[in-house]
């Protein structure tokens, strides 16, 4: 365990890495997977059709390959990005298409009776997407997104591929200096093991807090 204590600091800023790239990509995964599920289910049909291929592209093709794509290709076709962007943008793309899903999956469990009201109110589209049907949609679907948090930090172990200094990449680096494959690996599964951990139990948390709301409420 020599190897691990006499590098603590260097793990720390790779998992630091790690947390920002994967809270960076979940956060714009939710926007824009939100977004798409939003045009797969609304009235205007190159705009359902816009979200189909998005999801088929975004869900069917490796995340390593997006980074590659990214950080590489992307550059050549003149669109300045770093390797950092490449990786996030790279997440975004790849866990926007499950997102999608999740959240379809939660606009179509709200009942049809609810969305028929609000048409009887005179509410728009918009306004009954934003303000009746996605508020509930996304309290159903608390945990498949938890666990798309928990395939973005995973996801993030990708990007040592392509040359960003995360908790992957420095474990890497620590068993070429040290070589101590089983200590370094053993320690980086085990904080990935813990993140996904606290991502689960705080989705938990969310759901009984809702429940409980939703109880109250009733």
């Amino acid at each position: 365990m020599r190897v691990i204590l006499d590098n603590l600091g260097l793990i720390g800023e790779g998992l630091r890495t790690t947390l920002i790239i994967a809270l960076l990509a979940y956060a714009g995964a939710l926007v824009v997977g939100t977004i798409v599920a939003v045009f797969r289910v609304g009235p205007i049909p190159p705009l359902r059709a816009l979200g189909a291929a998005w999801v088929a592209v975004s869900c069917n093709i490796p995340t390593l390959c997006l980074m590659i794509l990214a950080a590489f290709a992307a550059p050549r076709a003149g669109v300045p990005i770093n390797l950092f962007g490449a990786a996030v943008l790279a997440i975004v793309f790849s866990a926007s298409g499950f997102v999608c899903e999740a959240v379809r999956s939660g606009i179509n469990s709200v009942p049809r009776g609810q969305i028929e009201a609000a048409r009887a109110l005179g509410m728009r589209f918009g306004g009954i997407i934003g303000q009746v049907v996605l508020p509930q949609a996304l309290a159903r679907v608390i945990q498949p997104l938890v666990n798309i948090l928990i395939s973005c930090l995973i996801g993030s172990s990708l990007t040592a591929a392509i040359g960003v200094r995360e908790l992957t990449s420095v474990t890497q680096q620590l068993n070429l200096e040290y070589a101590e494959a089983v200590v370094c690996f053993l320690v980086s599964g085990l904080i990935y093991l813990a993140l996904a951990f606290a991502a689960t139990r705080v989705g938990h948390a969310l759901e009984r807090r809702l429940e409980a709301t939703r109880g109250v409420s009733a």
